[in-house]
């Protein structure tokens, strides 16, 4: 059952989505405002997006922006902003569909399901193969060496992160914002606690420090 997240601050709008999802085959879950919605993406894993872009506390635009630094996750635009320079804008952040309010609900599932269609193609292609370790994010392991790493699901987040990116630079609170939420107002140490862990478990020299400003991937050798 295909997983997909709702960003609607809409009550009604938000449950006539639920129903129709439902009704359709799809599992639903449902947040009211950007960080919710940010949030739900980072503890779960979905396989679309319907996002409206004006969201509370962080908007549409910037959800979406913060969503494909990490994730290729199909995204499907919904909102009254039927103007083109935010179509235009939208689709250069990489969105898969743009559909104006008020929406057909037959024509946004047949998109839905065209969305999704295309993008499940071959398995295991958000898997990431990185030297000798392999990170499936469906499955939620991590393969070092044929050996499956006991890793928590915080470092396992961690880890794709940092992988799906090679040589680009992380800081600490770009890490702590993506994988402990916006409103986390605790010590950032945490982050270089959890990369201590990391490397103890990898026992491979995969994530670099950049000091002063955060942590990377090395770049692939091979």
């Amino acid at each position: 059952m295909k997983q997909i997240l709702i960003a609607e601050d809409d009550p009604d709008i938000q449950e006539l989505l639920c129903a129709y999802l439902r009704d359709a085959g799809y599992a639903p879950s449902a947040a009211g405002d950007g960080v919710e919605a940010l949030n739900l993406f980072r503890t779960r894993s979905f396989d679309l997006v319907l996002l409206d872009l004006m969201l509370p506390k962080i908007d549409g635009f910037a959800v979406c922006e913060l969503i494909r630094r990490q994730s290729q996750v199909p995204i499907l635009m919904v909102t009254a902003l039927d103007g083109e320079e935010h179509q235009l804008r939208g689709f250069g952040m990489d969105i898969d569909d743009y559909v104006t309010k008020p929406f057909s609900m037959p024509v946004l599932l047949e998109k839905i399901r065209v969305i999704l269609k295309r993008s499940s193609g071959p398995g295991g292609e958000h898997r990431l193969n990185y030297q000798d370790l392999t990170v499936d994010p469906d499955s939620r392991e991590a393969v070092l060496d044929g050996q499956i790493l006991d890793l928590t699901a915080r470092e396992f987040e961690l880890l794709y992160t940092l992988l799906s990116s090679p040589g680009r630079v992380f800081t600490r609170e770009m890490l702590l914002a993506r994988l402990w939420g916006w409103d986390y107002y605790g010590d950032e140490r945490i982050v270089d606690s959890h990369i201590k862990n990391l490397r103890r478990k990898l026992q491979r020299d995969y994530i670099e420090t950049v000091r002063g400003i955060g942590y990377r991937a090395a770049k692939k050798t091979s």
